[in-house]
C-alpha cells in the first residue's frame, strides 16, 4: 500500500469523525484534523491527530501540513455566522488557499469536499450560497475532486440537527403542517464512510482525473414530518396526543438561537437551520449509486440498523433540558445579584450589621456578594467560560452555606428555607457539568 496518507479536515466533527475511523478500519493511513479535538477522540486517532486552526492558515502552511497527503477529505462548515464562526471565512476564503495549497502538491491530489443538497437557485442563505461558491471555485480549479452533497446525516453520535430531532420526538408536539411537508431526505453516515472509501481505492488503483458531484441522499418520498415520525417510533415515544407548534413560535425559537449563538453556543435551531427546513432537503442519489454501486437506504432502514439503546433514550429526553438548565442557573446567579444590589440591599445590609458588622463593612460585603453572584452567572452564560462558571457557582455556593452556619446560623430555620434550596441549587450545577460535553 502506498505510504501516502489521507488528510482528514474537520476530523472531530459528525461526519469527519466518521470517516477517519472508516478509513482507519479500512487500513488506510489517516492524518486526522481538527482546531480540537475531545480527550475520547485523540484516544481514537492517537499520533494520527493534529489539532490545527486549519482556518486560520495560509496556503503555505497548509502545503506543509498536508505534504504527504495525496487526498484530501474536507468536512469542515459552520451553519451560520456568529462570535466564532463565519461562513465566508469557513466555506470560500479556506477553501481558496486549500486549492492552493493542494495545486502546488509535488504529487497528484484528490479533493474530496463535503457540500450540501438542492438546487442553487433556491440558495437564499450565506450558509447556502458560500457552500455553492466553494463548489464553484472547486469545480473551476483543474484539481480532481469529488463533491458530496449528504442529505441529513443519521449516525450512532448525535450532534446538531441529529440530536435536536432526536429531542423533539420525545416531545408531545408536531411541527408546523407547513415544515412538516417539506421533502427531507437522509443518508446514513456509514453510507457516506463507505462512498469515500470507494472513492480512495478507486483514485489510488488508477489516479484518473476526476470532477464528480453526488447526492448522497436516501430515495425520494421522505418528509421532514414522516422522519420524525419514525424516530418518535424507534425511540419508543408515542404520545397519546401532540399538539402542532405554530410556525411562529418556531420562528421565536430560531431567534433565540441567533442570540445565544454570540455567546459562543452553537444551537442547531437557528434561523439558517429553519430556512433550510423549509427550503427542504432533496437531490437525486442516482449517480451516486451508478458510480459506487451503493444502494442508499431509506431512513427506516438506517433505524434498524441502530435499534436504541438506554444511552439514546437518556440522551434524547435530556438534550433540550441542558439549554433550560443553563438558561435557569444564569436567570438565578443574576437575579440574586439584581435583587441584592436592589430592592433587598438594605434588608443585606441590615442581616449583617444586626450581627456586630459596621455598616461600610456590611455594605461592601453585600456589593462584593452580589458581584460575584452576578460574574458567576455571566460566566455560565458564555460557552467558553461556562465550565468555570458552575464550578465556580458550586464553590460559592458552599462558601455560603459554611459562611452563614459560622455567622448566621439562626438562618438555617429561617422560615422559607433560603439556605436549605442551596442545596438543589449545587446538585443543578453539578447535573449541569455533567452535561457539558457536546460531542
Amino acid at each position: 500500500m502506498t505510504t501516502s496518507r489521507i488528510a482528514i479536515l474537520g476530523a472531530s466533527g459528525l461526519i469527519g469523525q466518521a470517516v477517519a475511523g472508516g478509513l482507519t478500519s479500512a487500513g488506510f493511513p489517516i492524518l486526522s484534523i481538527a482546531r480540537r479535538f475531545t480527550a475520547a477522540q485523540r484516544h481514537q486517532f492517537g499520533t494520527n491527530a493534529r489539532e490545527v486552526p486549519l482556518v486560520n492558515l495560509g496556503s503555505d502552511a497548509l502545503g506543509v501540513l498536508l505534504g504527504d497527503c495525496d487526498v484530501v477529505v474536507n468536512c469542515i462548515g459552520v451553519l451560520q455566522d456568529g462570535a466564532m464562526d463565519s461562513t465566508r471565512a469557513v466555506h470560500e476564503e479556506f477553501v481558496e488557499r486549500l486549492i492552493s495549497a493542494i495545486r502546488r502538491s509535488p504529487q497528484k491530489v484528490l479533493l474530496i469536499h463535503v457540500s450540501m443538497p438542492g438546487d442553487a437557485a433556491d440558495d437564499n442563505t450565506a450558509f447556502s450560497t458560500s457552500k455553492r461558491r466553494a463548489e464553484r471555485m472547486i469545480a473551476e480549479s483543474g484539481l480532481s475532486y469529488v463533491i458530496l452533497r449528504p442529505g441529513f446525516v443519521f449516525a450512532s453520535a448525535a450532534y446538531g440537527g441529529s440530536a435536536m430531532l432526536r429531542a423533539l420526538a420525545t416531545l408531545p408536539f408536531d411541527l408546523p403542517p407547513s415544515l412538516a411537508a417539506r421533502p427531507f431526505q437522509t443518508v446514513d453516515v456509514d453510507d457516506i464512510t463507505a462512498t469515500v472509501t470507494h472513492l480512495v481505492r478507486h483514485w489510488r488503483s488508477n489516479h484518473d482525473s476526476l470532477s464528480v458531484t453526488l447526492d448522497l441522499l436516501s430515495p425520494p418520498g421522505e418528509t421532514l414530518g414522516g422522519v420524525l415520525a419514525q424516530l418518535r417510533g424507534w425511540l419508543g415515544h408515542a404520545p397519546d396526543w401532540r399538539v402542532a407548534v405554530p410556525i411562529l413560535l418556531v420562528k421565536a425559537g430560531a431567534l433565540a438561537g441567533d442570540a445565544v449563538s454570540w455567546l459562543g453556543w452553537r444551537p442547531p435551531m437557528r434561523s439558517t437551520a429553519l430556512k433550510e427546513l423549509q427550503r427542504g432537503v432533496s437531490g437525486d442519489p442516482a449517480a451516486w449509486q451508478a458510480a459506487t454501486g451503493i444502494f442508499p437506504r431509506s431512513f427506516s432502514e438506517t433505524l434498524r440498523k441502530r435499534p436504541p439503546n438506554i444511552q439514546e433514550k437518556w440522551f434524547a429526553r435530556l438534550y433540550l433540558m441542558k439549554a433550560v438548565l443553563l438558561a435557569g442557573l444564569v436567570v438565578f446567579w443574576c437575579a440574586s445579584a439584581a435583587i441584592a444590589l436592589g430592592p433587598a440591599y438594605a434588608d443585606a445590609v441590615g442581616i449583617l450589621t444586626s450581627r456586630g458588622f459596621p455598616a461600610t463593612h456590611a455594605q461592601a460585603m453585600t456589593i462584593a456578594g452580589s458581584t460575584m453572584d452576578f460574574s458567576v452567572g455571566l460566566a455560565i452564560a458564555f460557552r467558553r467560560t461556562s465550565r468555570w462558571g458552575l464550578r465556580a457557582g458550586i464553590a460559592v455556593s458552599l462558601f455560603y452555606m459554611l459562611a452563614a452556619a459560622v455567622l448566621t446560623p439562626d438562618l438555617w430555620v429561617e422560615p422559607l428555607g433560603a439556605l436549605v434550596k442551596t442545596f438543589p441549587a449545587i446538585v443543578l450545577m453539578m447535573v449541569g457539568l455533567g452535561m457539558a460535553d457536546e460531542r
